[in-house]
């Protein structure tokens, strides 16, 4: 499916020149009423060119949460940009998302035999080097670092940029880097990340201006001649 293909678009590095990372967006908790992040969501894929959303549910019924999905993958799709819901893979066909970002481990193989090959699974949570060759190859369509752990936790900068560049260096699946703030942006895309999600607190208070700036991070500094 075209979302899919949005997401695996920079899987090989080995055909110069190295293609312009892309941006993913990740929610915070959606545990309300979905319409103010449907129209923050609505504004970002007008402001820039997003592969991805990752959406963050938090408590309620399972249609409570399904009906969440829906009303914001409307933008999001439109956009030509795929929803991946974090958790919750058996969602992902009832609500129309187009894949699951998974961060506890023994959630994966469940969700690659649910929703593979047609839609995506994205992995992150990956806490060691063994972690992420491992997700990878059991089929994940991405490997993420730097995201905070479940009490909000980041590694150091300098960590994160070191497993960025050897998993660019090394493999082919594609890399997505987490940008904490707008200052990881550019060291994240010389690191070698093929896509870079941007925090809530980047993007969300202001997403045209925020996403224009961070559009801008993007640009692969020229080797020296």
């Amino acid at each position: 499916m075209r979302y899919h293909a949005n997401i695996m678009a920079s899987a090989s590095k080995s055909v110069p020149p190295r293609p312009q990372p892309r941006l993913m967006l990740v929610t915070p908790p959606l545990d309300g009423a979905a319409d103010a992040l449907a129209r923050s969501l609505a504004e970002a894929m007008a402001a820039a060119d997003i592969a991805a959303v990752i959406l963050s549910l938090g408590d309620g019924s399972e249609r409570d949460q399904i009906n969440r999905v829906k009303m914001v993958a409307k933008p999001v799709q439109a956009g030509g940009a795929a929803l991946l819901i974090t958790g919750h893979p058996a969602l992902v066909p009832h609500a129309g998302a187009d894949g699951a970002h998974i961060t506890e481990a023994d959630q994966l193989a469940d969700a690659l035999g649910l929703l593979k090959p047609d839609r995506i699974v994205g992995a992150g949570g990956l806490s060691t080097r063994h972690d992420a060759m491992s997700v990878a190859e059991a089929g994940a369509d991405y490997v993420m670092f730097g995201e905070p752990d479940t009490d909000g936790r980041r590694p150091a900068r300098e960590a994160m940029l070191e497993r960025v560049a050897w998993w660019a260096d090394v493999f082919e699946a594609p890399c997505v880097g987490y940008a904490g703030s707008a200052d990881d942006i550019a060291p994240l895309v010389a690191a070698g990340a093929d896509f870079i999600a941007l925090d809530p607190a980047i993007w969300v208070a202001a997403p045209g201006p925020a996403l224009q700036a961070a559009t801008a991070g993007l640009v692969i500094a020229e080797p020296a001649s």
